[in-house]
Parts: C-alpha cells; sequence; structure tokens
C-alpha cells in the first residue's frame, strides 16, 4: 500500500510537566482505537503536531469503525469544519488521561456517555485540516501529548509500523436485540447470505450475543440497509434485524 502523508493544523499548548514514574504507572492499559484483529498503519513524524499523536490508515478506510482505546467517560464532541481536527471526540479515562479521536466522518457518542472499551465512537473520516481519509489519534496526560503506548508497548517513532488491534478480543460478544417489521423470526445462516444454508433461527425481541462481523449479502431490515452480517452462535444474521445502539459496525471483524 503506498504511503500517504496527512497534514493535520493543530494547535497544541507546550507544558513543561515531567511524567513521574507514579503517573506513567497510573496510565489505562490501552488499546488500538479499532475492532479487534484489524491491521492498521500508523505514521509518526517529527513535524506532526502535536508532535507524539499517530495517524492510522489502510485501504478504503473511509467510514471505517472508530472505537475506545479504553474505558471512560465523553468530554467533547466538537466540529471545528474545515479546520484542525474537524470532527473529534475526547474521552477522559481518570488519572488525568485521555484520548483524543480526531478527522471523523461522522460521532456515535454524546458529552458525559460512559463508554466501555472497544465500544464505537464515530468513524474514519476526512474532516477539518485532513487530506485524506485517516484517523488522527492521541493519548494526553494532564493535557500534555505523551508517546502512544497500546497495550503496555510503546509504538513507534518515527516513522511508519503495521500494527494488530487487541481491542476486546477477550470480550464474549455484543448483545443486540432482534428486530422485524413484520415480528416474524430470522433466518440464522451458515454464511453471510441468503444463499447460504438456514442453520435455524431466532425470534423477533430475542437477545443476541455477536460475537463477531463480516461483510456480506446487502439486505434491507426493520434498522435500515446494510452488508454487515453478525456471527450468532454458529451462524449468521443480517445487521439489518439487530439494533445494538449504534449503527454501523460494532463487533470484532470475523
Amino acid at each position: 500500500m503506498s504511503r500517504r502523508v496527512f497534514v493535520t493544523a493543530l494547535v497544541a499548548p507546550l507544558i513543561g510537566l515531567v511524567l513521574t514514574q507514579g503517573e506513567a504507572a497510573a496510565a489505562p492499559n490501552f488499546q488500538l482505537p479499532f475492532p479487534c484483529n484489524q491491521v492498521w498503519e500508523g505514521q509518526t513524524r517529527t513535524n506532526h503536531s502535536p508532535a507524539n499523536s499517530v495517524d492510522f490508515n489502510r485501504a478504503n478506510d473511509d467510514g471505517d469503525p472508530v472505537v475506545a482505546s479504553a474505558a471512560g467517560s465523553v468530554t467533547r464532541v466538537a466540529n471545528e469544519g474545515s479546520t484542525s481536527y474537524g470532527r473529534w471526540v475526547e474521552i477522559d479515562h481518570g488519572g488525568g488521561w485521555r484520548t483524543r479521536y480526531a478527522h471523523l466522518s461522522t460521532q456515535a457518542v454524546s458529552v458525559g456517555q460512559a463508554v466501555r472499551i472497544g465500544q464505537r465512537i464515530g468513524t474514519v473520516g476526512s474532516t477539518g485540516g485532513s487530506t485524506g481519509p485517516h484517523l488522527h489519534y492521541e493519548q494526553r496526560l494532564n493535557g500534555v501529548d505523551q508517546k502512544i503506548a497500546f497495550n503496555g508497548t510503546q509504538i513507534y517513532y518515527w516513522g511508519t509500523r503495521s500494527y494488530t488491534s487487541r481491542n476486546s478480543c477477550g470480550t464474549t460478544g455484543v448483545t443486540g436485540t432482534v428486530g422485524t417489521d413484520s415480528g416474524a423470526s430470522v433466518t440464522i445462516r451458515s454464511g453471510p447470505g441468503t444463499q447460504y444454508a438456514a442453520v435455524g433461527s431466532v425470534a423477533n425481541g430475542a437477545t443476541v450475543t455477536i460475537s463477531c462481523q463480516t461483510q456480506g449479502q446487502t439486505i434491507t431490515g426493520k434498522y435500515g440497509t446494510t452488508n454487515l452480517w453478525d456471527k450468532i452462535g454458529s451462524g449468521y444474521i443480517s445487521d439489518a434485524y439487530v439494533y445494538t445502539g449504534s449503527d454501523g459496525q460494532v463487533a470484532p471483524d470475523c
């Protein structure tokens, strides 16, 4: 994949703050801000603002889900228009630690909302001062950008590396509620499409656990039109029939 360089016009105050060992130990166990097992290219550079931030991109990433890299409370949901961060979200994780997610195309949370690690907070975009779709990501301590670490390991500075998300890989799944306009049951398929064999059914109004999601046949149902299919147990149902509280992908890739 060809490397893209992004220009982000961000203004970050430079404060002479010493990071003590105690503060560093208090950092959350941050994870990549993408669903489990996704692979993203992360770029750091000396002329980035702020310097310790990272830009993530992969092929055809416009509209891909962005998830919380740790549990916390949403403190900012802002739109800077065609400058700076564009559409962005900030999450407070306690102990002075916050994360920022910028250039989003959509925002799926509100100020004051509690979010769990791995919860979808928006989608990748190219708003603000961006020159192409990507996610601008920061980890901050008491307002000062820090060198970023995921799962306790600092990312590569300065240059580009590929990273695989382990965000929520150990969770049991995302809960959703099945819904149909007619009240009929939904057929469970062996694969992500109606051309696959029926392996069961799930009743209207039933609660299901989505272990992962994949793309397949486009279906129109009670909750819109989508090509996402949800794996429940050993089979799949269209996400068009499942309400999770968020649009788009909410679980890891299958």
